[in-house]
């Protein structure tokens, strides 16, 4: 699963989607994780203040990676200026 997340509620929403594709609930992936439930849903809401380390740990357990890539002239250009 290749996806682009640029912000919070992007990767949130990818998060999520993974989450759901592996049949687990909130709770199941907060336990894999360490964390509580009401810490994946503000993940999966977009919260802005989630910690690096947290959101890792999370990848992790949906066996997703991390990956920082340099942005094309295009898809920056696509984020600046929204499509009319």
């Amino acid at each position: 699963m290749a996806e682009l997340a640029r912000s919070p509620k992007q990767i949130g929403n990818t998060i999520r989607r993974a989450r759901k594709k592996r049949g687990m609930s909130q709770s199941e992936l907060g336990e894999k994780a360490g964390l509580r439930q009401e810490t994946i849903s503000l993940i999966e809401n977009g919260n802005p203040a989630t910690k690096l380390e947290t959101i890792l740990a999370v990848l992790s357990v949906l066996e997703l990676e991390f990956q920082i890539s340099s942005r094309s002239k295009l898809s920056a250009l696509a984020v600046e200026r929204p499509k009319l």
